[in-house]
């Protein structure tokens, strides 16, 4: 399926202050946040929980605040990768496998990702799900720009 180009940006907020994280993402302007973690009520997101970001997003950036679990790993997966030891080169050919079994390319509209930045906790994209899911979307849809707010 080929839609008109996009951007999806990524983003994520461990390790940054409130400005830190808002900032890049109004100066981007970002009009939907997607929450694609598979636990966003811990108490070590601070501002970055759910309940919180349901009223921040909007406030801050006059954006929205969705969550997305589809786009999520699965709890065992998430498991085996933050406690049990899984790598990351291991992990990636699993979550990417999740990815094609929930076939998310055909779950979800290409238009919620128009202006939308996926979040996920990692500070950088390069060992994180948010990279996956982009760049899986983008060989599923194409013409998929990414860009990686830092």
């Amino acid at each position: 399926m080929t839609t008109t180009s996009l951007t999806v940006s990524t983003i994520g907020f461990a390790g940054k202050s409130a400005r830190a994280f808002f900032e890049p993402l109004r100066t981007a302007g970002i009009r939907r946040v997607l929450d694609i973690r598979l636990h966003n009520t811990s108490q070590l997101a601070g501002f970055a929980k759910r309940n919180h970001l349901e009223y921040l997003v909007p406030t801050i950036i006059g954006g929205e605040y969705q969550q997305v679990p589809l786009l999520a790993p699965s709890p065992e997966l998430f498991h085996d990768y933050k406690k049990a030891g899984l790598s990351w080169n291991d992990y990636v050919p699993r979550f990417l496998a999740l990815m094609a079994e929930r076939r998310v390319e055909d779950q979800l509209d290409p238009a919620l990702f128009d202006g939308a930045c996926l979040l996920c906790s990692e500070q950088q994209p390069h060992c994180c799900h948010r990279r996956l899911v982009a760049e899986y979307l983008q060989s599923k849809w194409g013409n998929i720009g990414i860009n990686h707010l830092v």
